[in-house]
């Protein structure tokens, strides 16, 4: 198990969006901020994260902007809502950043590690080796390792992902019950 309480202020945190903050929408997009749901209890969770961690990103692919099922004034609209729930409730996100991308392969289209060398390149403090990505899919404990990171798996649309698995170090229920147990 990851040793949770050698984190403090040095430390950055990535998290995926969808799967993490909200449901996903099974074989579509969420479309507008309307369509845009928190799970129970992130709102706190993120503002306890924020007493955790130096820096706190959001690194998620949104190929409905690719593919043309959404545009990017969509995406911000929905982004600017996220955000501002998130600051009401008293946390903060320092930056999100996108890949509309479609290809697998492209540079920054998670598994990839593309966005998280855009948020080293914006925050220059952030050491892959004492970081964290937070994510529901494997593609995300892929992205995390391929930058050098710790992955934290969320167990919240993928429960069938086994548990040990060589990609993920620990592995919790949702985004609420790992906060908590970093605050143990």
């Amino acid at each position: 198990m990851f040793d949770f309480k050698k984190i403090d202020k040095s430390w950055t945190l990535f998290l995926d969006r969808d799967g993490v903050f909200n449901p996903e929408k099974e074989d579509d997009y969420i479309l507008n901020p309307g369509e845009f749901h928190f799970y129970d209890n992130v709102l706190g969770s993120v503002k306890t994260l924020n007493d955790i961690f130096g820096v706190i990103v959001m690194a998620t692919n949104q190929k409905g902007i690719g593919k043309g099922v959404m545009t990017i004034d969509d995406f911000n609209s929905i982004t600017n809502f996220m955000l501002t729930e998130i600051v009401k409730h008293g946390g903060r996100i320092d930056k999100v950043y996108f890949s509309a991308d479609l290809e697998n392969d492209a540079v920054n289209r998670k598994p990839n590690p593309g966005m998280a060398f855009r948020a080293k390149k914006d925050f220059p403090q952030i050491d892959f080796n004492k970081s964290i990505m937070v994510g529901n899919k494997i593609t995300d404990m892929q992205f995390g390792r391929n930058a050098g990171m710790s992955t934290v798996f969320l167990a919240t649309t993928n429960p069938e992902t086994p548990f040990p698995h060589p990609l993920i170090d620990a592995r919790f229920n949702d985004l609420p019950s790992f906060a908590e147990a970093l605050t143990q």
